[in-house]
């Protein structure tokens, strides 16, 4: 479908030819109409289909016109990075509709606070906010919230991961009964449920496969064990010298200083985000790797949905991700908008169920390449059978009680854009 054929206001459609884009997405070409019809939306679709303006779209449509000051639409996602984004997002498609808004959240200036205590006090028509920015801002009184007409989650199963549902929970006591609720998630688990039934009325489904990368990126698997991943990176980038946009994703915040420190010394220009930087240390790191001026970037896992850089060339997970469908969204950094792209993950012997999981979900054996010599042998590939692992793993443990009785053990393992441009 083209957005010429949605019910879209002409100076949208003008902003979106101008930007030169032309056909819609799938999840855009399925959600924009609900939304415009004013559906309760319950949305799943993975990483660089073009969520963001899915939701956009329409509630600028919505908004064209629109004379009070009133805060009309409230957009909570889970980091920084991310409400910038959207934000900016936002100040693109509604170059020719007059519409106000602004990014909420944490690691600014006493400047910062002002200029967001005002738009939430005088009325900004769009906000775009992490929770617990948001949730200080509320608990103050003075935000006037009780018109707004549309609440959007964005990458809701992100935040739920990240420990913001008590916050979550705050900030909807303070919203009106009545409004259109849209929640986005690039997956699907049952507390993802639990938190759309409480929230949305009568809610239509979208749901978009979410299991495979991108067709566009090709990718490998080295063995390697954690004193040959450096030399590995090494070798990739040396047979790559025309990429120029790199990201290298770890779990850890230290593990970030260290690769860093390790590629500099090889002479790479490299530069590493995570939450140890200030918020403008955060946004200039972005900005010279956006302008090609750092080659490559290391960040934290919470990057891999938060960062909007086109026409990245490669992605290199340091280590397995921790669970199957991260992989999908750290892999769908590159390949976007029908580009090509590679992506490396580098697994030692821990990591082996890992990717075997990951490989089952996206149903794909990912070719493993071999080292280089000079790197040794790494680990040897094996079929890991999970559920005996981990019966045997509690059989270790068995004698180990908690206070109040029971397995200790056991009670702690319990615990784009069109067609061109296909943002998240």
């Amino acid at each position: 479908m083209k957005f010429k054929e949605l019910d879209l206001e002409d100076q949208l459609l003008e902003a979106i030819d101008y930007m030169g884009f032309e056909d819609c997405t799938e999840i855009q070409e399925q959600a924009i109409p609900k939304i415009l019809a004013n559906k309760n939306l319950i949305a799943c679709a993975q990483t660089g289909t073009g969520k963001t303006v899915a939701f956009v779209l329409p509630v600028l449509n919505k908004l064209a016109g629109k004379e009070d000051t009133n805060i009309n639409t409230l957009i909570i996602c889970p980091t920084r990075e991310l409400a910038v984004q959207i934000e900016q997002e936002i100040q693109g498609l509604s170059y020719f509709v007059s519409v106000s808004s602004i990014a909420i959240y944490g690691g600014g200036s006493g400047s910062d606070w002002n200029e967001q205590k005002e738009a939430l006090t005088q009325g900004c028509d769009i906000i775009v906010a992490t929770p617990g920015k948001l949730l200080s801002h509320l608990k103050m009184g003075y935000v006037k919230i009780d018109q707004l007409q549309h609440l959007i989650l964005d990458e809701a199963d992100k935040m739920l991961d990240m420990g913001f549902i008590n916050d979550l929970t705050s900030i909807f006591s303070y919203l009106p009964e009545k409004k259109q609720t849209l929640l986005f998630s690039a997956t699907m688990p049952p507390k993802i449920k639990q938190l759309a039934k409480k929230i949305c009325k009568d809610p239509d489904l979208i749901s978009l496969s979410i299991s495979k990368p991108a067709e566009g990126v090709s990718q490998y698997v080295y063995l390697a064990h954690d004193e040959q991943k450096i030399g590995v990176i090494d070798h990739i980038l040396k047979e790559r010298e025309d990429y120029d946009s790199i990201i290298i994703f770890t779990s850890t915040k230290s593990n970030v200083s260290n690769i860093v420190r390790a590629l500099r010394k090889k002479g790479y220009k490299t530069s590493g985000i995570s939450s140890n930087l200030e918020q403008n240390e955060r946004e200039e790191v972005l900005r010279k790797f956006r302008a090609r001026r750092i080659r490559v970037l290391v960040a934290t896992d919470v990057m891999s949905r938060g960062i909007d850089i086109k026409e990245i060339n490669m992605v290199i997970n340091y280590a397995c991700p921790h669970d199957a469908e991260d992989y999908v969204h750290r892999v769908g950094r590159t390949a976007r908008a029908n580009t090509k792209g590679e992506a490396f993950t580098l697994v030692n012997e821990k990591d082996l169920r890992r990717i075997q999981q990951i490989q089952k979900l996206i149903e794909t054996e990912i070719p493993r390449l071999d080292l280089p010599e000079e790197l040794g042998e790494g680990p040897k590939w094996r079929e890991v059978n999970y559920k005996k692992n981990k019966k045997r793993h509690y059989g270790k443990k068995k004698n180990f009680k908690g206070k109040k009785g029971g397995n200790r053990s056991n009670q702690n393992s319990n615990k784009g854009f069109g067609n061109k441009s296909a943002k998240n």
